[in-house]
């Protein structure tokens, strides 16, 4: 069955922007006599996929009926398995944190693309919250379901639910990854934060009464055939409008020398700020500031969030 799924239906949600001409497109495209070898690429890294996740599929689906969290780390080896297939390399500034004196960790990052999923997926030891519409999603859903995604429907009617759903697996021990904006976009810019979903830091999830350890995470894809990606090749890893995912897969399955550039920055402590909408602004600006250093090649340092 062929992937037609829409990047207007990518989690959480999607504000529509002007879709990418053929003209545009073929300003970032290889040169037309290698089209035979481009093809032969995207068949090639598409059929290591399928492999690929048709084998860990199997392993986690095993590992998910265990007890302890082997599940966890086997997922982070399947991201990292499908980045090394699709060819795009993955640099990691800063360290992910893990275990704050016992206080799950929320993940808070920006959101361009389902290439995201990918890159997050192979380095941190947390679950992605996503619409529940990707549960139903062929191939995407089940792996989204063995990595113990938490899904969210986004109604009125269901939002005390979810947002216990969250707290629960919070409390278990389990961490969560979180896309703020609420939609993708086409990665020049970060969109603002929506306030309300940092709610679950306001909660206790822990014995001792506390709520969780949030961290800023800044996504940048900027290389590309081994140089800088610019702004008029950055659409190219984009996902937004009316793309499928399919064809957006076979556009960026024929190239090479791709790589992604990930800052985590100092975790950020919800008890040090008076409001939901001064943490989800101290969060916005270390996001942003280190996606626009990672944008332009400047010192990869992460930012520090101040009290507010």
């Amino acid at each position: 069955m062929p992937l037609r799924l829409k990047a207007k239906r990518l989690p959480l949600l999607h504000r529509p922007q002007q879709p990418i001409d053929d003209q545009a497109w073929s300003a970032i495209a290889l040169p037309r006599q290698r089209t035979l070898v481009r093809r032969l690429r995207v068949v090639r890294r598409l059929l290591f996929t399928a492999i690929w996740t048709l084998i860990c599929v199997a392993v986690q689906a095993v590992l998910v009926q265990l007890p302890g969290r082997a599940w966890q780390g086997f997922a982070n080896t399947y991201w990292k398995g499908f980045c090394h297939v699709l060819g795009l390399r993955v640099r990691v500034i800063g360290t992910a944190a893990t275990g704050l004196d016992g206080r799950p960790v929320v993940f808070v990052s920006n959101h361009s693309s389902w290439l995201d999923i990918a890159v997050l997926g192979g380095i941190l030891p947390a679950s992605f919250i996503a619409k529940e519409e990707v549960g139903s999603w062929p191939v995407i859903g089940l792996i989204a379901r063995l990595g113990r995604t938490v899904y969210v429907r986004r109604s009125r009617a269901s939002t005390v639910r979810e947002r216990d759903d969250m707290l629960g697996r919070l409390a278990g021990g389990d961490s969560l990854i979180l896309f703020p904006e609420g939609t993708t976009s086409d990665g020049s810019r970060v969109l603002g934060f929506r306030s309300a979903f940092l709610s679950i830091a306001e909660q206790k999830v822990t014995q001792a009464g506390l709520p969780p350890i949030i961290q800023p995470v800044s996504v940048v894809y900027d290389r590309l055939a081994g140089l800088p990606a610019g702004r008029s090749v950055r659409p190219l890893f984009a996902w937004y409008g009316d793309m499928e995912i399919g064809s957006h897969f076979w556009r960026l399955a024929q190239h090479q020398g791709m790589r992604a550039s990930v800052m985590l920055h100092p975790p950020i402590d919800p008890l040090r700020f008076g409001s939901r909408k001064a943490l989800s602004a101290a969060c916005w600006d270390r996001v942003a500031e280190g996606a626009a250093r990672l944008r332009q090649s400047r010192e990869p340092k992460p930012v520090v969030a101040d009290a507010a």
